[in-house]
Formats: C-alpha cells, structure tokens, sequence
C-alpha cells in the first residue's frame, strides 16, 4: 500500500528529554521554526518553511516537534489577520500542502498543525477553569491552580468501506464537495471498540448490517487531530436505506468500475476521494485484489 498523507514522521520525538526545560531552551537556541498563521504553514520552495528564530517571535506558543537526526524542529503560532511576509514563503492550506511537499515535510506539518490547534482551545483548565501553563515543549498543560494536567488528543474516527463479492458500498454526505462519493466516517463513542463503531455507524447513517470487520491502516488526520481506522466491513447484504440527514445519497460500486473511476477514465457527476485520503485507498486497495 502507499503511504498516507500525513503519515511517517520521521522526528525523534525525545520524550524522554523534553520534560528538561534547560534542555528546551538549548534545542530552541540552535532550533528551526515553522511558523503557522491561521492553521497554515509556511511553504517556501514546495518544502516546510523552517526558519531560524526571530525576536517578535517571542510571545507566540512556540512547540517542541522533535530531533531531525540532531536539528531540533520546533512550530510556532503567529497572529494577526493580514498574512505575515516572511521571505519568498507563502502559508498554505494543510490539505493543498499533502499535494505539493514532500512527504516527510506533510507528516512534520501535520504534526504541528494537530498540536498549535490542541494549544489553542485548551488555554483553560476544565476542572475549575484557571489558565493552563505549557509543559514538555508543548506535550502537557498543567493547571497552576488545581494541579490537574491535560495532554494532547487524538480522537480516533473509524472510516469503512463495505463490501459485498465484487462490490463495494459508497456514500455522499451533504457537507462533501459537489460530486463526491467516498467511505462512510465516524467518531468512536465511549465504550467502543473499533469494530462496533463500525457496525453501529454502518447502521446509523445506511441502515446496513455487516458482520466481519477487518483492519486495515490508519492515517493521522490533522482536521483538527484525528487518527482515521480504515476497516472493511462485510455486508450481509445489499439492502440500505439512508438517513437522509448524514448521508444524502448512497451507491454500489463494482471494482471495474472502481478501477476506472480512480483512473479517471470516466467523467461524469460523480467522483473519488483524492489520494490524500485513507478513503481512496480502501477503495483502490479492495478494488486491486
């Protein structure tokens, strides 16, 4: 299979050293900073914009991303509603980017976009409201008040494609682009495994009923920090009725046509996720075999 989009970050993360602020603030000394305006990064010459540290810089949340071999990598939040010029850089959409860098830069990018965007809507404890304090470069906020901690998360979203024989079942929700058709989403729930989240939105959102559901990959999803788990599920038959709310339209694809789809051989309304998501390829993987 081919990597995913936003997938094999090659940092060394250090997290056994990252909790030494004296350590932090030798690798910020000889660090490079990618900076993020409005949930963009800074792209230069189709690579991450890493820059070295500047002196307006020093208010903004800055995070620790890890070791490059031994370049501390670190991303830094800038504000403001007019675009920032830095050099000949530009800040560009995160889903744009996954077409355009390289796919080590993507992954590091990913990364700092899941974290800048965590800091922002955790400024205040939740237990009794006090604003938090950065740790660990950027890896745990601590409450001064009541002592509570709170860590980066993920939420982990299961995405699957039914399938039938030679046919797969795929859906259009009404907040796609025009067009699109792709693998059916959702949020696991408290108390969920991965499998019954599956057969519970499968149910929810086309009324269909599956039995076996299989593994397949998974893809950090920077939107805002997700980890996507794209499963098979087997339909037990090919009866669904949508529900009109998630889902606005639903079809079965047969894997020719999945093929021919996904090579652009036929152009007409309806089209397949792009490459960036894990959705293209459960579709193209499960339509190869």
């Amino acid at each position: 299979m081919a990597r995913l989009a936003f997938s094999g970050n090659p940092l060394d993360r250090a997290g056994h050293r990252r909790g030494d602020e004296a350590w932090l603030r030798e690798q910020a000394a000889v660090g490079l900073f990618l900076p993020f305006w409005q949930n963009r990064p800074l792209v230069v010459n189709e690579r991450a914009g890493f820059l070295v540290w500047r002196e307006d810089w020093r208010t903004r949340t800055s995070i620790f991303l890890g070791l490059d071999d031994s370049q501390p990598l670190f991303a830094i939040d800038l504000p403001g509603e007019e675009e920032p010029r830095l050099g000949e850089g530009s800040f560009q959409e995160m889903r744009a980017i996954a077409f355009v860098l390289p796919a080590r830069d993507t992954a590091i990018a990913g990364q700092a976009k899941a974290l800048l965007d965590w800091h922002k809507r955790h400024g205040f404890c939740p237990n009794c409201g006090t604003p938090t304090e950065l740790r660990d470069g950027g890896y745990r906020r601590i409450c001064p008040d009541c002592g509570a901690e709170h860590f980066p998360r993920t939420d982990p979203v299961v995405i699957m494609l039914p399938i039938l024989g030679n046919e797969c079942l795929v859906g259009r929700s009404p907040r796609f682009p025009p067009q699109l058709f792709s693998a059916f989403a959702g949020f696991v729930e408290p108390g969920e495994s991965m499998e019954e989240a599956v057969r519970r939105e499968l149910r929810e959102e086309v009324d269909l009923a599956v039995g076996e559901v299989a593994y397949h990959a998974t893809q950090p999803w920077p939107f805002p920090s997700s980890l996507m788990l794209g499963c098979y599920a087997q339909a037990l038959s090919r009866d669904f009725q949508i529900d009109g709310q998630e889902i606005e339209a639903a079809r079965w694809l047969s894997k020719d046509e999945a093929r021919a789809r996904l090579d652009h051989q036929i152009e007409d309304e309806m089209k397949l996720p792009a490459t960036i998501a894990i959705a293209h390829h459960l579709i193209r993987d499960w339509a190869a075999r």
